[in-house]
Parts: structure tokens; C-alpha cells; sequence
């Protein structure tokens, strides 16, 4: 422990300089990139968070390759705790108090004779030296649903948690405890209610929200009050096979009152929200053109501070003025990297911001306003440093249909934006998107003499209701083709070699890649899937909510007239390019199964391809291990069939 916890104070050397000092210029000079383990490197930092008080910060940082907690003093490295969190992956943490902080962890256990992702909480004291798991004898799989946190002062939290795990128990129906996370303690505050597995709390600790489902109906209902000493209610249904329409961001003490976000122009928007009846009022914040992000919450946790939204990138509108001046002032000191404020203590006089941009993956500062100085605190990648890589740009082309959409294009360093070879790297999710930032398969592919493209396909988010709605029905049809006309673009403006493309992709990109190669002859010359899906109806059976965060099984079975007919693993005959297929044992996301299958069905028939299976990894790279592996062996798989 002591060699790691010095390794970590080494890396965290503050360093005192000015914004206007940073080191903006591009790394061109080089004659030679970057060797292949930098790009495999671990975020030194992820989730920096500042303690209400600022003197300590609490952050996911890499060490030796593998995840820990840390909990470090400004300003007194040598007080640094690490926290192992063994065979655990960390999923969130956040301060409770300046004493103590929740943190919720998952791992993969043995229950009843299969393979469960199991979700627990934990209180966490400051100094590490302290760990309360926050769960019952009788706890079930789920148990880190934090409803709320108090912001007084007191060590108290709100957690609803399954109490079984079989589903004709009432207990399966998670109940809310509030918890004293300093002594591990609770009380039970409302009981489980047969069909409720979401329940929503105020920001004084009352709960007011649940949301039911019927299996039987296939359909939902909200059932509320208005204050604790007042029943819960039904005040709005779904039909049959939707979901509610529109939910509470931020429940207000006040009767009633609530911040929604909501499509009704069209894109996400943040509204005023009557929760009696269920219905949004005055547009309170909007980007036209684009969906919001999310609202974000004041420390004492009954206002807002701004709001998050993503155009060509991830961009934060300032409500509160004090944050709005410090986001203008830091905008024109540091020039045309980005200073994205991440964190701030409880009185504003202590921020964490993160000064980067889509071609570095920069670092973290501690920025006092009060004195207009940032002390770095730490670099994300040790090994590539400050230095500016390869450029990003955001482009936008035509789909044979005539949609209007965009994309990310990243271009080699050194090299004229003339003839080369191409990888089309479509987006997992698939409602999500590609946007302007630091992304390490990327740097690492240009590095190499690549231009990368990354659509931002029909279904992908962010871009309004009505284009995400032209992916339904479209996974492997104008989905795939949209990929398609993206290199089409890309020839055409001379950029590419159209004879020299490869598409590598995850997740739902993995599909995409499979299908490529099944479906698009003459398009793509390789294919590279990681994690990806091959048997859409079997994903039907394991697991309702492929990539979607809940969604009942009638949303996958609806992504595609026929959901066999655009499930590559029924046509390995089709496959007409090789393929590489990596994924990871451990993957609780897409089983390894749907790649191990698919590989059985290509070598009947003598198809070219190579499957690596990681033994130790999961869906999203969170080992370094893992991280370096794949990018060997994609390198040596392009160099084999498309080099640059």
C-alpha cells in the first residue's frame, strides 16, 4: 500500500502556473508517435469531486494499471488514502459531509446457480480509514439507488434497495431506508410497494415519487404526494407498451413543484413541472438545435446552477452568476483549450476544472477565484501529457435519403488530408453519440496514419425527438446505411481512399461492424467488432434492456421488422472481409456468448477472421490490461489488412 499510495503522490504534485502558461502547442514536431501503452493508459483521474469544505478531493484514479478510491488533502499529499475496492467496480461516490462520502459499487457473484451483477452502497470516512456497507442481512441484487443526500451537515442518506430476489415476494419491490452512514445504521422510511421499482425523493428527503410497472398490462403509472403526512396516489398512467412521458429532474419541497426535462418543441429541454397534474410549464432553459443534457443542482440542493448540453461538445450554461463570471474569465485566459469547472466546494471558493480539449487529454486544476490562480493538480495521461494531437472537427453529410447529419472526423497529424485510409467507427448505444472530446481509440488510430470517422447515424441522441425516432425499425437497414454514405462523403471529398476503409466498433459499433461485414460487400476491405452483438433475439432473451438503460423487451423486438433477418449470426456465409472479434469474459453488458457464437458459425464456413476472448474483461475497458491488448492486437490485424 505504501508504494502505491507514493506513486499517487508523485503523480499529484501540484504544480502553481497561470491558465495563459499552459503548454498549447501541437505535438507535430515529433518524428515518431506515441508508443502503444500511452494510448492504453487509464485516466489518471476520473470524477474528481471537492469535499463541501475544498480541502479534500475524492476521485477514481489509476494505479499500476487497476482502480482505486482515492481521498486526497489538498495540499498534504502524504494524507492520501487509497482505497482497493478489491473485486468491486466503483460506480459512483460523493460526499455526504466534509467527513464522509457514499459510494456505490457493483460485482459479479454466483446466485441461484447463475451469474448475477450485484449492487451495493457504501459509507466511506474521509481519512479511508472506515467503511460501512449500507445493506440488511436480506438485501437483494440492488442496493445502490441514492435518492438523496442530506446537505445540513449530517451523515444521512436515502437508499431504496431490493429486500429479495425473487420476484413473488413483495420484498423483491425495493424499499427506502435512510441511512447514517457514519455508524452504518437505518430506519426504514417507506415499505415496498408491489410493481414500484423507482422511487423519486425531494430535496429535503421526503419521498413523493414512485413509478409502477405492470407485467401483466405492460404498462406504467406515477404514483405521488404531495408531502409526507399525505397518501400516495395515482395521478397518471401509460398506455399499454409506452413509458410516462415525462419525469421530475429535481422534486421541490413545495407542493407539487418540480424541474422537468422535457421534448415538447421538440429537443430536451428544462421546464417547469407541475407534478399534481403532471403536466411541464414555462421553458426555463433550452439549445436550439440540440437536446439538453441534464439540469445541475446547487449545493444545498433546492436550486440550480446551470445546465449541461452538448452541441459539437459537451458545453455547461452557467445560471448562477458567480459561476457564469469564473466561466467567462477562464474562457479568455486559457484560449482555444477548454476550462470545464467539474466540481466546487459548498461556498464556490474552491474549484476542481478540467483544462483540455478533443486533441489532448489535458488535466485537472484547483482554481480559487478569490486569488485568479490554478495550482495542476494532476495530468490525465502521464505519458502523453499537455501536448496537443490530432485534430478534431466536426463535419456534416447527406444520408441517400436526404436526412441531414453529422459526424466527428479526425485527421493524422504530418500528413495531407488527401487519399487515406479510412476507419468508420460508429458509436455504441445506439442512442447515444460521437461529439468533439479526448477519445483514446481514436488518438491511438490516427497516430498510426488513420483518418477516423465517427457518424452520428439516424437514432443517435442529442440531436431532437424526431431524429432519434428515424432509428426505430432501422438497426442494420438505413442505420447501416447511414454508415455507409459516411464513407461515401468522406471519398468525396477526397479525403479518404474508398478502396482503404476498415469500420471497427463496441457494443452496438460491434453489431454495426458485424453487419458490415456480413451485409455491405465492396464498402469496408476489414471489420473489427469488440463486445459486439450477433444474435439480436437472443439478446431479447437475456436481457431486456440491451444498452438501454430499462427499456421493456417490446422496444428491443421493435428495432427492426425482423429482428432475425438483421442478425449477422445467421449469415456467416455472407461474410465477405475479415474480421477481428475481441470481447471480454467478464461483460455483464453483452455476453460473451454472442461472439463466441458467432465465431463457432464463421469457422464452418472457412470465413477469415481471429477472436481474442479477455479473461478479466467486462464491457467497458475499465482494466488497463484489457485496454493495451486490444489496441495490439487491432493494430496488427490493420497493419495485416489495411495498412496506412
Amino acid at each position: 500500500m505504501r508504494s502505491l499510495i507514493a506513486a499517487v503522490v508523485v503523480a499529484l504534485l501540484p504544480i502553481a502556473i497561470t491558465a495563459a502558461a499552459q503548454d498549447a502547442k501541437p505535438a507535430a514536431a515529433r518524428t515518431a508517435p506515441p508508443p502503444i501503452t500511452a494510448f492504453a493508459k487509464l485516466p489518471f483521474l476520473e470524477g474528481p469531486k471537492l469535499s463541501p469544505d475544498g480541502t479534500r478531493v475524492a476521485t477514481r484514479v489509476a494505479v499500476q494499471g487497476k482502480s482505486r478510491l482515492a481521498i486526497i488533502t489538498i495540499g498534504d499529499m502524504s494524507k492520501t488514502a487509497l482505497i482497493d475496492p478489491g473485486n468491486f467496480e466503483l460506480n459512483s461516490w460523493s460526499w455526504v459531509n466534509d467527513q464522509w462520502l457514499v459510494v456505490t459499487a457493483g460485482n459479479t457473484q454466483p446466485v441461484e446457480g447463475d451469474s448475477w451483477y450485484v449492487r451495493r452502497t457504501f459509507g466511506v470516512s474521509a481519512d479511508g480509514a472506515k467503511i460501512n456497507a449500507l445493506a440488511t442481512p436480506d438485501t437483494g441484487q440492488n442496493a445502490d439507488d441514492v435518492l438523496w443526500v442530506a446537505r445540513d451537515g449530517r451523515p444521512h442518506v436515502l437508499i431504496a434497495a431490493q429486500g429479495s430476489i425473487y420476484s413473488d415476494n413483495v420484498a423483491f419491490w425495493p424499499e427506502i431506508r435512510d441511512w447514517d452512514v457514519s455508524t452504518g445504521k437505518s430506519v426504514r422510511v417507506q415499505g415496498p410497494s408491489a410493481g414500484v421499482m423507482d422511487w423519486y425523493a425531494d430535496t429535503a428527503g421526503v419521498v413523493r415519487l414512485g413509478i409502477a410497472y405492470d407485467d401483466s398490462s405492460r404498462s406504467y403509472r406515477a404514483l405521488y404526494r404531495g408531502d409526507a403526512n399525505s397518501s400516495f396516489r395515482t395521478i397518471a398512467r401509460a398506455r399499454k407498451g409506452d413509458s410516462l412521458a415525462t419525469l421530475p429532474a429535481l422534486i421541490l419541497p413545495q407542493s407539487g413543484k418540480a424541474i422537468a426535462i422535457d421534448d415538447t418543441d421538440g429537443y430536451d429541454a428544462v421546464y417547469d413541472f407541475d407534478l399534481d397534474a403532471m403536466k411541464v410549464g414555462a421553458r426555463m432553459f433550452g439549445s436550439p438545435g440540440y437536446d439538453i443534457g441534464g439540469a445541475i443542482t446547487d449545493p444545498a440542493g433546492t436550486g440550480l446552477l446551470g445546465y449541461t448540453y452538448t452541441d459539437t461538445r459537451s458545453r455547461t450554461k452557467w445560471t448562477d452568476p458567480k459561476l457564469a463570471q469564473v466561466q467567462d474569465e477562464l474562457d479568455k485566459a486559457i484560449g482555444d483549450r477548454w476550462p470545464d469547472i467539474v466540481s466546487w466546494s459548498k461556498d464556490l471558493s474552491v474549484l476542481i476544472v478540467h483544462v483540455g480539449a478533443a486533441d489532448s487529454p489535458g488535466g485537472y486544476y484547483i482554481y480559487r477565484p478569490a486569488d485568479g490562480r490554478m495550482s495542476l493538480f494532476a495530468t490525465q495521461n502521464a505519458d502523453l501529457g499537455l501536448k496537443r494531437y490530432a485534430a478534431v472537427k466536426t463535419i456534416t453529410y447527406t444520408a441517400r435519403d436526404g436526412t441531414e447529419m453529422s459526424g466527428v472526423l479526425t485527421l493524422p497529424m504530418g500528413r495531407e488530408a488527401k487519399s487515406l485510409p479510412l476507419i468508420l467507427m460508429p458509436h455504441g448505444g445506439p442512442f447515444a453519440r460521437d461529439d468533439e472530446e479526448w477519445d483514446w481509440w481514436v488518438q491511438f488510430l490516427a497516430s498510426r496514419g488513420y483518418a477516423v470517422l465517427q457518424p452520428n447515424y439516424r437514432g443517435s441522441s442529442g440531436f431532437g425527438t424526431k431524429f432519434g425516432k428515424l432509428g426505430e425499425g432501422q438497426w442494420g437497414l438505413k442505420m447501416q446505411d447511414d454508415l455507409t454514405d459516411a464513407v461515401g462523403w468522406a471519398a468525396k471529398q477526397g479525403i479518404v481512399d474508398p478502396a482503404r476503409v476498415c469500420i471497427v466498433g463496441a457494443s452496438y459499433g460491434g453489431y454495426a461492424a458485424f453487419r458490415a461485414a456480413q451485409r455491405d460487400k465492396g464498402v469496408y476491405r476489414c471489420a473489427v467488432s469488440y463486445a459486439g452483438v450477433s444474435d439480436m433475439t437472443a439478446m431479447v432473451r437475456y436481457d431486456s434492456s440491451f444498452l438501454n438503460g430499462g427499456r421493456s423487451k417490446d422496444y428491443l423486438r421493435l428495432q427492426a421488422p425482423d429482428l432475425k433477418a438483421v442478425s449477422p449470426i445467421n449469415y456467416a456465409s455472407d461474410f465477405s472481409t475479415p474480421i477481428l472479434i475481441m470481447h471480454g469474459k467478464a461483460d455483464q453488458t453483452v455476453p460473451v456468448r454472442q461472439s463466441r457464437e458467432m465465431v463457432e458459425r464463421l469457422k464452418a464456413v472457412k470465413a477469415v477472421y481471429r477472436y481474442v476472448e479477455q479473461p478479466l474483461g467486462d464491457h467497458h475497458f475499465t482494466r488497463e490490461a484489457d485496454r493495451l491488448q486490444f489496441l495490439q492486437e487491432l493494430e496488427a490485424f490493420l497493419t495485416k489488412y489495411n495498412p496506412s
